[in-house]
Protein backbone atom coordinates (compact mmCIF):
# COMPACT_ATOMS: atom_id res chain seq x y z
CA UNK A 1 0.00 0.00 0.00
CA UNK A 2 1.10 3.66 -1.17
CA UNK A 3 1.86 5.99 1.55
CA UNK A 4 -0.62 8.43 0.67
CA UNK A 5 -2.61 5.51 1.01
CA UNK A 6 -2.16 5.05 4.51
CA UNK A 7 -2.80 8.83 5.31
CA UNK A 8 -6.70 9.75 6.21
CA UNK A 9 -8.56 10.72 3.08
CA UNK A 10 -8.64 14.58 3.61
CA UNK A 11 -5.08 14.81 3.96
CA UNK A 12 -4.35 13.27 0.96
CA UNK A 13 -6.45 16.15 -0.99
CA UNK A 14 -4.94 19.35 -2.78
CA UNK A 15 -6.47 22.63 -2.27
CA UNK A 16 -8.52 21.98 -6.10
CA UNK A 17 -9.19 18.54 -5.49
CA UNK A 18 -10.78 20.56 -2.04
CA UNK A 19 -12.80 22.83 -4.20
CA UNK A 20 -14.24 20.64 -6.49
CA UNK A 21 -15.45 18.41 -3.00
CA UNK A 22 -17.17 21.68 -1.29
CA UNK A 23 -18.90 22.63 -4.68
CA UNK A 24 -19.95 18.66 -5.81
CA UNK A 25 -21.12 18.69 -1.58
CA UNK A 26 -22.76 21.91 -1.63
CA UNK A 27 -24.76 21.17 -4.95
CA UNK A 28 -25.81 17.81 -3.20
CA UNK A 29 -26.48 19.32 -0.15
CA UNK A 30 -28.60 21.98 -0.97
CA UNK A 31 -30.32 19.05 -3.61
CA UNK A 32 -31.40 17.46 -0.20
CA UNK A 33 -32.36 20.81 1.58
CA UNK A 34 -34.60 20.96 -1.64
CA UNK A 35 -36.23 16.93 -1.09
CA UNK A 36 -36.54 18.18 3.13
CA UNK A 37 -38.41 21.42 2.39
CA UNK A 38 -41.00 18.96 0.48
CA UNK A 39 -41.25 16.50 2.72
CA UNK A 40 -42.17 19.21 5.51
CA UNK A 41 -44.49 21.36 3.81
CA UNK A 42 -46.54 18.62 1.22
CA UNK A 43 -49.30 17.92 3.47
CA UNK A 44 -49.80 21.75 4.56
CA UNK A 45 -49.77 22.55 0.93
CA UNK A 46 -51.75 19.75 -0.16
CA UNK A 47 -54.18 20.80 2.64
CA UNK A 48 -54.37 24.66 1.82
CA UNK A 49 -54.53 23.84 -2.18
CA UNK A 50 -57.76 21.16 -1.46
CA UNK A 51 -60.84 21.71 -0.29
CA UNK A 52 -63.33 19.44 1.81
CA UNK A 53 -60.52 16.53 1.59
CA UNK A 54 -60.22 14.19 4.39
CA UNK A 55 -57.00 13.59 6.68
CA UNK A 56 -56.92 9.96 4.60
CA UNK A 57 -57.48 12.33 1.04
CA UNK A 58 -54.84 14.30 1.78
CA UNK A 59 -52.21 11.84 2.59
CA UNK A 60 -53.25 10.19 -0.60
CA UNK A 61 -52.73 13.12 -2.89
CA UNK A 62 -49.48 13.72 -1.04
CA UNK A 63 -48.32 10.39 -2.76
CA UNK A 64 -49.76 11.58 -6.08
CA UNK A 65 -47.64 13.96 -5.92
CA UNK A 66 -44.55 12.58 -4.38
CA UNK A 67 -45.32 10.22 -7.28
CA UNK A 68 -44.93 12.75 -9.94
CA UNK A 69 -41.93 14.27 -8.06
CA UNK A 70 -40.07 10.96 -8.36
CA UNK A 71 -40.93 10.39 -11.98
CA UNK A 72 -39.40 13.86 -13.27
CA UNK A 73 -36.23 12.74 -10.53
CA UNK A 74 -36.24 9.61 -12.85
CA UNK A 75 -36.04 11.33 -15.94
CA UNK A 76 -34.02 14.29 -14.82
CA UNK A 77 -31.15 11.89 -13.59
CA UNK A 78 -31.44 9.51 -17.04
CA UNK A 79 -31.66 12.28 -19.17
CA UNK A 80 -28.17 14.65 -17.19
CA UNK A 81 -26.22 11.88 -16.28
CA UNK A 82 -26.04 11.04 -20.21
CA UNK A 83 -25.25 14.40 -20.94
CA UNK A 84 -22.79 14.36 -18.18
CA UNK A 85 -20.84 11.50 -20.07
CA UNK A 86 -21.05 13.48 -23.44
CA UNK A 87 -20.89 17.66 -22.55
CA UNK A 88 -18.76 17.37 -19.08
CA UNK A 89 -19.53 16.80 -15.44
CA UNK A 90 -19.51 20.25 -14.50
CA UNK A 91 -21.15 22.12 -16.89
CA UNK A 92 -24.70 19.73 -16.39
CA UNK A 93 -24.06 20.26 -12.85
CA UNK A 94 -24.77 23.64 -13.08
CA UNK A 95 -27.73 23.54 -15.11
CA UNK A 96 -29.11 20.52 -13.06
CA UNK A 97 -28.46 23.01 -9.85
CA UNK A 98 -30.12 26.03 -11.37
CA UNK A 99 -33.15 23.94 -12.31
CA UNK A 100 -34.17 22.82 -9.03
CA UNK A 101 -33.30 25.66 -7.40
CA UNK A 102 -36.10 28.22 -9.45
CA UNK A 103 -38.67 25.23 -9.74
CA UNK A 104 -38.62 25.15 -6.21
CA UNK A 105 -39.28 28.77 -5.64
CA UNK A 106 -41.88 28.52 -8.45
CA UNK A 107 -44.37 26.28 -5.66
CA UNK A 108 -44.57 29.29 -4.36
CA UNK A 109 -47.12 30.48 -6.87
CA UNK A 110 -48.90 27.18 -6.59
CA UNK A 111 -52.77 27.61 -6.89
CA UNK A 112 -53.72 23.86 -7.25
CA UNK A 113 -52.58 20.42 -6.73
CA UNK A 114 -51.83 20.27 -10.44
CA UNK A 115 -49.78 23.20 -10.86
CA UNK A 116 -48.24 22.33 -7.44
CA UNK A 117 -47.29 18.85 -9.01
CA UNK A 118 -45.97 20.15 -12.19
CA UNK A 119 -43.93 22.20 -10.64
CA UNK A 120 -42.54 19.35 -8.48
CA UNK A 121 -41.82 17.50 -11.45
CA UNK A 122 -39.81 19.99 -13.10
CA UNK A 123 -37.67 20.31 -9.84
CA UNK A 124 -37.45 16.75 -10.11
CA UNK A 125 -36.05 17.01 -13.23
CA UNK A 126 -32.96 19.05 -11.83
CA UNK A 127 -33.09 17.05 -8.57
CA UNK A 128 -32.26 14.12 -10.52
CA UNK A 129 -29.42 15.14 -12.45
CA UNK A 130 -27.03 15.98 -9.36
CA UNK A 131 -26.32 12.85 -7.71
CA UNK A 132 -24.41 11.23 -10.59
CA UNK A 133 -22.67 14.24 -11.45
CA UNK A 134 -21.52 15.03 -8.37
CA UNK A 135 -20.24 11.67 -7.68
CA UNK A 136 -18.53 11.28 -10.63
CA UNK A 137 -16.79 14.60 -10.12
CA UNK A 138 -15.25 13.79 -7.05
CA UNK A 139 -14.65 9.89 -7.63
CA UNK A 140 -12.87 11.08 -10.99
CA UNK A 141 -10.68 14.12 -9.39
CA UNK A 142 -9.67 13.10 -5.99
CA UNK A 143 -6.98 10.17 -5.35
CA UNK A 144 -8.15 6.25 -5.44
CA UNK A 145 -6.90 6.16 -1.38
CA UNK A 146 -9.37 9.49 -0.56
CA UNK A 147 -12.16 7.96 -2.62
CA UNK A 148 -14.39 5.93 -0.56
CA UNK A 149 -13.93 8.57 2.15
CA UNK A 150 -14.72 11.66 0.24
CA UNK A 151 -17.95 10.19 -1.40
CA UNK A 152 -18.74 9.18 2.06
CA UNK A 153 -18.57 12.26 3.46
CA UNK A 154 -20.24 13.81 0.72
CA UNK A 155 -23.44 11.67 1.94
CA UNK A 156 -22.36 12.78 4.97
CA UNK A 157 -22.82 16.14 4.77
CA UNK A 158 -26.41 16.06 2.52
CA UNK A 159 -27.61 15.27 6.11
CA UNK A 160 -27.01 19.47 6.70
CA UNK A 161 -29.35 19.82 3.91
CA UNK A 162 -32.47 18.19 5.83
CA UNK A 163 -31.12 19.39 9.05
CA UNK A 164 -31.44 23.03 7.54
CA UNK A 165 -34.96 22.45 6.32
CA UNK A 166 -36.15 22.10 9.97
CA UNK A 167 -34.85 25.10 10.66
CA UNK A 168 -36.24 26.58 7.95
CA UNK A 169 -39.69 25.11 8.52
CA UNK A 170 -39.65 25.96 11.98
CA UNK A 171 -38.44 29.64 11.85
CA UNK A 172 -41.68 29.91 8.79
CA UNK A 173 -43.88 28.02 11.25
CA UNK A 174 -42.79 30.89 14.19
CA UNK A 175 -43.43 33.15 11.82
CA UNK A 176 -46.70 31.96 10.76
CA UNK A 177 -47.40 32.07 14.63
CA UNK A 178 -46.92 35.62 15.14
CA UNK A 179 -48.89 36.99 12.52
CA UNK A 180 -45.44 37.90 9.65
CA UNK A 181 -47.35 35.20 7.91
CA UNK A 182 -50.65 34.97 7.14
CA UNK A 183 -51.82 31.44 8.90
CA UNK A 184 -52.10 28.69 6.08
CA UNK A 185 -49.82 30.04 3.92
CA UNK A 186 -46.09 29.13 5.53
CA UNK A 187 -45.78 26.47 3.09
CA UNK A 188 -45.02 28.76 0.25
CA UNK A 189 -42.23 30.92 1.81
CA UNK A 190 -40.94 27.33 2.78
CA UNK A 191 -40.32 26.77 -0.89
CA UNK A 192 -39.53 30.02 -1.78
CA UNK A 193 -36.35 29.46 0.68
CA UNK A 194 -35.35 26.62 -1.78
CA UNK A 195 -34.19 29.44 -4.79
CA UNK A 196 -31.53 30.28 -2.76
CA UNK A 197 -28.97 27.57 -4.15
CA UNK A 198 -29.04 29.05 -7.57
CA UNK A 199 -26.93 31.85 -6.45
CA UNK A 200 -23.89 28.44 -5.87
CA UNK A 201 -24.11 28.62 -9.71
CA UNK A 202 -22.04 31.81 -9.91
CA UNK A 203 -19.88 30.21 -7.69
CA UNK A 204 -19.62 27.62 -9.68
CA UNK A 205 -19.15 29.35 -12.95
CA UNK A 206 -15.82 29.28 -14.53
CA UNK A 207 -13.86 27.78 -11.57
CA UNK A 208 -15.10 24.35 -12.18
CA UNK A 209 -12.72 21.87 -14.68
CA UNK A 210 -13.57 18.79 -16.05
CA UNK A 211 -11.84 15.84 -14.42
CA UNK A 212 -8.56 14.37 -15.94
CA UNK A 213 -10.20 10.78 -16.82
CA UNK A 214 -12.88 12.79 -18.63
CA UNK A 215 -10.57 14.91 -20.41
CA UNK A 216 -8.49 11.83 -21.41
CA UNK A 217 -11.76 9.68 -22.65
CA UNK A 218 -12.36 13.10 -24.51
CA UNK A 219 -8.60 13.38 -26.06
CA UNK A 220 -8.92 9.75 -27.26
CA UNK A 221 -11.93 9.82 -28.83
CA UNK A 222 -14.11 7.40 -26.88
CA UNK A 223 -16.61 9.80 -25.20
CA UNK A 224 -20.08 8.22 -26.76
CA UNK A 225 -20.66 9.90 -29.69
CA UNK A 226 -24.73 10.64 -29.37
CA UNK A 227 -26.26 13.21 -26.41
CA UNK A 228 -28.43 10.05 -24.46
CA UNK A 229 -28.70 6.83 -26.96
CA UNK A 230 -25.24 6.67 -27.04
CA UNK A 231 -23.98 6.31 -23.34
CA UNK A 232 -26.93 3.73 -23.00
CA UNK A 233 -25.82 1.42 -25.96
CA UNK A 234 -22.12 1.31 -24.55
CA UNK A 235 -23.54 0.11 -21.28
CA UNK A 236 -25.66 -2.68 -22.68
CA UNK A 237 -22.96 -3.74 -24.99
CA UNK A 238 -20.62 -5.26 -22.50
CA UNK A 239 -21.19 -7.68 -20.68
CA UNK A 240 -18.97 -6.24 -17.67
CA UNK A 241 -20.48 -3.09 -17.78
CA UNK A 242 -24.49 -4.82 -17.87
CA UNK A 243 -24.21 -6.90 -15.08
CA UNK A 244 -22.82 -3.73 -13.44
CA UNK A 245 -25.49 -1.91 -14.48
CA UNK A 246 -28.31 -4.25 -13.16
CA UNK A 247 -26.63 -4.98 -10.16
CA UNK A 248 -26.11 -1.63 -9.32
CA UNK A 249 -29.69 -0.75 -10.69
CA UNK A 250 -31.48 -3.20 -8.08
CA UNK A 251 -29.10 -2.33 -5.19
CA UNK A 252 -30.33 0.99 -5.45
CA UNK A 253 -33.98 0.64 -6.20
CA UNK A 254 -33.95 -1.25 -3.34
CA UNK A 255 -32.89 1.53 -1.06
CA UNK A 256 -34.45 4.54 -2.85
CA UNK A 257 -37.75 2.77 -2.46
CA UNK A 258 -37.28 1.91 1.46
CA UNK A 259 -36.54 5.88 1.72
CA UNK A 260 -38.90 7.17 -0.75
CA UNK A 261 -42.28 4.85 -0.61
CA UNK A 262 -42.31 3.83 2.86
CA UNK A 263 -39.98 5.87 4.85
CA UNK A 264 -41.12 9.26 3.57
CA UNK A 265 -44.39 9.34 4.82
CA UNK A 266 -43.18 8.36 8.28
CA UNK A 267 -44.25 12.06 8.87
CA UNK A 268 -47.59 11.98 7.92
CA UNK A 269 -48.05 9.29 9.88
CA UNK A 270 -46.80 11.52 13.07
CA UNK A 271 -48.89 14.23 12.21
CA UNK A 272 -52.22 11.61 12.63
CA UNK A 273 -50.35 9.80 15.58
CA UNK A 274 -49.20 13.39 17.59
CA UNK A 275 -52.55 14.91 16.85
CA UNK A 276 -54.19 11.58 18.73
CA UNK A 277 -51.39 11.83 21.25
CA UNK A 278 -51.99 15.27 22.60
CA UNK A 279 -55.35 15.41 22.30
CA UNK A 280 -56.19 12.15 24.77
CA UNK A 281 -53.22 14.35 26.97
CA UNK A 282 -55.64 17.39 26.71
CA UNK A 283 -58.65 15.16 27.62
CA UNK A 284 -57.30 13.95 30.47
CA UNK A 285 -56.09 17.26 32.16
CA UNK A 286 -59.67 18.47 31.46
CA UNK A 287 -60.93 15.31 33.48
CA UNK A 288 -58.73 16.32 36.26
CA UNK A 289 -60.09 19.49 36.57
CA UNK A 290 -63.65 17.78 37.32
CA UNK A 291 -64.52 18.30 33.88
CA UNK A 292 -67.20 15.36 32.70
CA UNK A 293 -66.65 13.69 29.53
CA UNK A 294 -68.97 16.29 27.14
CA UNK A 295 -67.69 19.14 28.55
CA UNK A 296 -64.06 17.42 28.36
CA UNK A 297 -64.96 17.32 24.24
CA UNK A 298 -66.46 20.62 24.05
CA UNK A 299 -63.19 22.20 25.35
CA UNK A 300 -61.11 19.96 23.16
CA UNK A 301 -63.41 21.39 20.25
CA UNK A 302 -62.84 25.37 20.71
CA UNK A 303 -60.52 26.94 18.35
CA UNK A 304 -57.97 27.79 21.20
CA UNK A 305 -57.36 24.04 21.87
CA UNK A 306 -57.12 23.17 18.73
CA UNK A 307 -54.57 25.64 18.01
CA UNK A 308 -52.28 24.81 20.94
CA UNK A 309 -52.67 20.57 20.10
CA UNK A 310 -51.57 21.87 16.29
CA UNK A 311 -48.55 23.76 17.57
CA UNK A 312 -47.64 20.28 19.66
CA UNK A 313 -47.98 18.82 16.52
CA UNK A 314 -45.75 20.62 14.79
CA UNK A 315 -43.40 21.23 17.28
CA UNK A 316 -42.89 17.29 17.72
CA UNK A 317 -42.99 16.78 14.03
CA UNK A 318 -39.72 19.02 13.67
CA UNK A 319 -37.95 17.54 16.79
CA UNK A 320 -38.48 14.01 15.20
CA UNK A 321 -37.29 14.97 12.16
CA UNK A 322 -34.53 17.19 13.46
CA UNK A 323 -33.57 13.59 15.10
CA UNK A 324 -34.01 11.61 12.15
CA UNK A 325 -31.11 13.92 10.45
CA UNK A 326 -28.65 13.34 13.17
CA UNK A 327 -29.27 9.69 13.00
CA UNK A 328 -28.97 9.47 9.25
CA UNK A 329 -25.67 11.68 9.18
CA UNK A 330 -24.50 8.67 11.90
CA UNK A 331 -25.11 5.64 9.65
CA UNK A 332 -24.13 7.29 6.88
CA UNK A 333 -20.31 8.11 8.33
CA UNK A 334 -20.36 4.16 10.04
CA UNK A 335 -21.38 2.72 6.51
CA UNK A 336 -18.45 4.84 5.20
CA UNK A 337 -16.11 3.12 8.28
CA UNK A 338 -17.47 0.14 7.41
CA UNK A 339 -17.28 0.25 3.60
CA UNK A 340 -13.66 1.02 3.87
CA UNK A 341 -12.76 -1.41 6.50
CA UNK A 342 -14.42 -4.60 5.59
CA UNK A 343 -15.75 -3.93 1.95
CA UNK A 344 -18.72 -2.64 -0.16
CA UNK A 345 -20.81 -5.71 0.01
CA UNK A 346 -20.71 -6.24 4.02
CA UNK A 347 -21.52 -2.99 4.52
CA UNK A 348 -24.27 -3.37 2.43
CA UNK A 349 -25.87 -6.32 4.03
CA UNK A 350 -25.30 -4.94 7.58
CA UNK A 351 -27.33 -1.61 6.34
CA UNK A 352 -30.21 -3.82 4.83
CA UNK A 353 -30.92 -6.03 7.87
CA UNK A 354 -30.93 -2.77 9.93
CA UNK A 355 -33.47 -1.20 7.16
CA UNK A 356 -36.13 -3.76 7.35
CA UNK A 357 -35.98 -4.31 11.08
CA UNK A 358 -35.86 -0.65 11.98
CA UNK A 359 -38.27 0.88 9.66
CA UNK A 360 -41.13 -1.92 9.94
CA UNK A 361 -40.49 -1.50 13.63
CA UNK A 362 -40.92 2.28 13.52
CA UNK A 363 -44.20 1.92 11.39
CA UNK A 364 -45.64 -0.86 13.82
CA UNK A 365 -45.12 0.81 17.21
CA UNK A 366 -44.93 4.29 17.09
CA UNK A 367 -47.58 6.05 19.59
CA UNK A 368 -45.98 8.78 20.92
CA UNK A 369 -43.88 11.61 20.36
CA UNK A 370 -40.86 10.45 22.46
CA UNK A 371 -41.08 7.04 21.15
CA UNK A 372 -40.57 8.52 17.25
CA UNK A 373 -37.68 10.62 18.65
CA UNK A 374 -35.63 7.37 19.14
CA UNK A 375 -37.19 5.23 16.54
CA UNK A 376 -36.71 7.80 13.95
CA UNK A 377 -33.17 8.51 14.14
CA UNK A 378 -32.36 4.52 14.18
CA UNK A 379 -34.97 3.93 10.58
CA UNK A 380 -33.00 6.60 9.17
CA UNK A 381 -29.05 5.26 10.35
CA UNK A 382 -29.95 2.12 8.18
CA UNK A 383 -32.07 3.58 5.93
CA UNK A 384 -29.95 6.50 4.58
CA UNK A 385 -26.97 4.17 5.51
CA UNK A 386 -27.47 2.76 2.50
CA UNK A 387 -26.80 5.83 0.39
CA UNK A 388 -23.73 6.54 1.48
CA UNK A 389 -22.78 2.94 -0.31
CA UNK A 390 -24.50 4.45 -3.34
CA UNK A 391 -22.74 7.10 -3.50
CA UNK A 392 -19.59 5.35 -2.59
CA UNK A 393 -19.90 1.95 -4.81
CA UNK A 394 -21.94 3.22 -8.18
CA UNK A 395 -19.04 5.22 -9.71
CA UNK A 396 -16.52 2.39 -9.19
CA UNK A 397 -18.50 0.04 -11.26
CA UNK A 398 -18.15 1.92 -14.57
CA UNK A 399 -15.49 3.67 -16.82
CA UNK A 400 -14.45 6.90 -17.12
CA UNK A 401 -16.53 6.96 -20.60
CA UNK A 402 -19.64 6.17 -18.89
CA UNK A 403 -19.46 6.98 -15.64
CA UNK A 404 -22.27 9.69 -14.93
CA UNK A 405 -24.52 7.68 -17.02
CA UNK A 406 -24.15 4.32 -15.28
CA UNK A 407 -24.29 6.34 -11.74
CA UNK A 408 -26.99 7.92 -12.68
CA UNK A 409 -29.07 5.23 -14.07
CA UNK A 410 -28.70 3.05 -11.23
CA UNK A 411 -29.73 5.69 -8.74
CA UNK A 412 -32.49 6.93 -10.60
CA UNK A 413 -34.25 3.70 -11.92
CA UNK A 414 -35.25 3.52 -8.19
CA UNK A 415 -37.09 6.89 -8.92
CA UNK A 416 -39.52 5.40 -11.20
CA UNK A 417 -39.83 2.45 -8.78
CA UNK A 418 -40.61 4.43 -5.76
CA UNK A 419 -43.09 6.42 -7.67
CA UNK A 420 -44.93 2.76 -8.85
CA UNK A 421 -44.20 1.94 -4.59
CA UNK A 422 -45.95 5.22 -3.77
CA UNK A 423 -48.88 4.35 -5.83
CA UNK A 424 -48.87 0.99 -4.43
CA UNK A 425 -48.90 2.21 -1.26
CA UNK A 426 -51.88 4.10 -1.81
CA UNK A 427 -53.00 1.01 -3.60
CA UNK A 428 -52.08 -1.51 -0.40
CA UNK A 429 -53.18 0.98 2.19
CA UNK A 430 -57.07 2.16 0.35
CA UNK A 431 -57.70 -1.49 -1.01
CA UNK A 432 -56.18 -4.23 1.02
CA UNK A 433 -56.23 -2.42 4.22
CA UNK A 434 -59.07 0.33 3.82
CA UNK A 435 -61.25 -1.71 6.33
CA UNK A 436 -58.61 -0.16 9.57
CA UNK A 437 -58.77 3.61 10.36
CA UNK A 438 -56.02 5.96 9.18
CA UNK A 439 -53.10 5.54 10.39
CA UNK A 440 -53.51 2.02 10.91
CA UNK A 441 -53.85 1.16 6.97
CA UNK A 442 -51.37 3.24 6.54
CA UNK A 443 -48.82 0.98 8.83
CA UNK A 444 -49.93 -2.32 7.50
CA UNK A 445 -49.30 -1.03 3.92
CA UNK A 446 -45.61 0.23 5.25
CA UNK A 447 -44.64 -2.94 7.05
CA UNK A 448 -45.80 -4.91 4.01
CA UNK A 449 -43.47 -2.91 1.89
CA UNK A 450 -40.45 -3.21 4.00
CA UNK A 451 -40.16 -7.08 2.26
CA UNK A 452 -38.39 -4.73 -0.69
CA UNK A 453 -35.21 -4.60 1.72
CA UNK A 454 -35.01 -8.41 0.95
CA UNK A 455 -34.72 -8.21 -2.51
CA UNK A 456 -31.41 -5.77 -1.63
CA UNK A 457 -30.03 -8.41 0.78
CA UNK A 458 -30.48 -11.02 -2.39
CA UNK A 459 -28.82 -8.90 -5.01
CA UNK A 460 -25.40 -8.42 -2.76
CA UNK A 461 -24.77 -12.74 -3.98
CA UNK A 462 -24.52 -11.36 -7.69
CA UNK A 463 -22.60 -7.74 -7.03
CA UNK A 464 -18.56 -7.74 -7.62
CA UNK A 465 -16.73 -6.30 -4.73
CA UNK A 466 -14.85 -3.26 -5.18
CA UNK A 467 -12.88 -2.33 -1.94
CA UNK A 468 -9.20 -1.11 -2.64
CA UNK A 469 -9.31 -1.43 -6.81
CA UNK A 470 -8.79 1.72 -8.68
CA UNK A 471 -11.71 2.87 -11.12
CA UNK A 472 -12.26 1.10 -14.14
CA UNK A 473 -10.90 2.56 -17.17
Amino acid sequence: MSKSKQLPWYRQLTGYHWFVFIVASAAWTFDCLDQRLFSLARVPAIDALTTDATVAQVQQYGKYVTAIFLIGWGIGGMFFGALGDRYGRAKMLTVSVLIYSVCTGANFFSQSVWDFAFFRFLTGVGVGGVFGLAVALIAETVPDGARAGALGMLQILSAGGNILAVFVKETVDSLERSGTIVAGEGWRYVFLVGILPAALVIFIQGRLKEPEPWLRAKEAGTLPKGAIIAPYAGLVSDARWRRNLIVGAILASTGVIGLWAIGEYAVDIQKVVFQGHFQNEQLIAFQAEGLTDAQAQARLAEPETAGLIGEQVKRSKNIAFFLQMVGAAIGMWIFSKVAIAMGRRPAFAIAFVMALFSTAGAYWFMETPTQAYWMMPLMAASQLALFAGYAIYLPELFPSRLRSTGTSFCYNLGRFAAAGGSFVSAWIAATLFGFAESPLRERYAAVAMCSIFLVGLVTLLFAPETKDQPLPE
